[in-house]
């Protein structure tokens, strides 16, 4: 008798609810991992009157955390592949939640330091395992679309830390603030409960899953994967450089420099997430229609001439208010780019590496970005943080030209690469 082949998840026509679950969670763990990131930014000024730390102490310690980012995404990226997208995705949301509640008993600059190195390992994990898990199981034709539509969660989530910290933690604290940051380690009930495993890794699993992690990496400088994994990570650390330039201090730019209060600092940062909201949701389409290249190249050019805009030309453009407003949206539009991240480095890994690469490449570029704070810092020192915060419309540009050293993987199948 023989043998019928069983449809895989991404082979069917119609989206049903296995897709829609695993895309929510995915998305949710995807909000609450940047909230608990990006929190961190909008508390400076109650940690440095509470706790007397000094604005480089701070900038260290976002740094460091943004270097445990790299450090997470490396070890789970390759757990990943070894015990499964699922299993890994709830150890990536409980050890993020752990880190950032552990810091409303923060009682010191180290201990603070470490609780925040706690969240960024967890903090770093999420994305590529969440990312793996959407564009294994989705069709081919809605894989950019929807690894787009995770990436969204990321402003949701700035958003949602600029509305508490801006509004709800001068009220509460930052201890009770960092104290209610556990909520998402609830998501993993209904992860450990709903979702199914991606049946593509169930598929291949049993060629490496009980090889050593260390085996992963050494496939990923392998040869045969050793030039994608270098030009990915070149053109990961450009779009974490432009964004990060752009973000890290941008609550304290405009506040401090700019002279905005702190509810025009909280609006002006609500509308930067608003056109990052619009730039990712629309990025999956734009890439599906004309490719993964030229998509990266229009929206990461776009970031550039409005990131310029709101730095460098803001006393040119401050005249007229509304042109303001029009490049802060855009800042935000321009870095959709990052919504295709996922989509082409999962075309570009087989199935057997493929977490460990992603998560490996995108983390371990954020994690480089530990010196972003203290590099803004220093050129604050000497001239100001507009022009610090200018550095990102290069990265900005770098990002579009470097996108053209690789193939188009529009259409690309994740079944045939194994």
């Amino acid at each position: 008798m023989q043998d019928v082949k069983v449809m895989l998840m991404n082979e069917q026509t119609k989206l049903n609810k296995n897709h829609y679950r695993i895309f929510g969670l995915s998305w949710a763990g995807w909000v609450f991992d940047f909230y608990d990131l990006v929190l961190f930014t909008f508390l400076i000024s109650q940690l440095q009157a509470s706790l007397h730390f000094s604005a480089e102490m701070l900038s260290l310690c976002l740094g460091l955390s943004l270097f445990a980012t790299g450090l997470g995404g490396i070890l789970f990226g390759a757990l990943g592949d070894k015990y499964g997208r699922k299993r890994v995705l709830q150890w990536t949301i409980i050890v993020y939640s752990i880190g950032t509640l552990l810091c409303a008993f923060s009682w010191s600059f180290y201990s603070l330091l470490l609780f925040r190195f706690i969240t960024g390992l967890g903090v770093g994990g999420e994305w590529a395992t969440g990312q793996i898990y959407i564009n294994e199981t989705f069709p081919d034709n809605l894989r950019a679309k929807f690894g787009a539509f995770m990436q969204s969660g990321a402003p949701v989530g700035v958003i949602l830390a600029s509305i508490v910290g801006g509004t709800i933690t001068p009220i509460i604290g930052w201890r009770l603030t960092f104290l209610l940051s556990i909520v998402p380690a609830l998501m993993v009930i209904f992860i450990r409960r709903y979702l199914k495993e991606s049946d593509v890794w169930i598929q291949n699993k049993d060629k490496y899953v009980n090889k050593n992690i260390f085996q992963e990496f050494k496939q990923l400088l392998s040869k045969e994967y050793r030039k994608i994994f270098l030009i990915s990570l070149i053109l990961c650390i450009f779009g974490m450089s432009a964004y990060w330039f752009t973000y890290s201090w941008l609550p304290t730019y405009l506040e401090q420099e700019r002279g905005l209060a702190l509810i025009g600092t909280t609006l002006g940062i609500v509308l930067i997430q608003c056109g990052d909201f619009a730039g990712y949701t629309t990025f999956g389409f734009v890439a599906e229609k004309l490719g993964r290249r030229p998509a990266f190249t229009i929206y990461s050019f776009i970031m550039a001439l409005s990131i310029s805009m709101i730095t460098i030309c803001w006393n040119q453009i401050v005249a007229i208010p509304n042109l303001i407003l029009v490049f802060m949206f855009l800042t935000g539009f321009g870095t959709g780019f990052f919504g295709g991240f996922g989509a082409l480095f999962s075309e570009l890994f087989p199935t057997k590496i493929r977490n460990t690469g992603v998560g490996t490449v995108f983390n371990l570029a954020r994690g480089v970005q530990f010196l972003t704070p203290v590099i803004i810092t220093l050129v604050a020192t000497y001239f100001d943080l507009s022009y610090g915060i200018a550095i990102a419309a290069i990265f900005a540009l770098l990002v579009g030209i470097w996108i053209w050293t690789f193939p188009e993987t529009k259409g690309t199948s994740i079944n045939e690469l194994n």
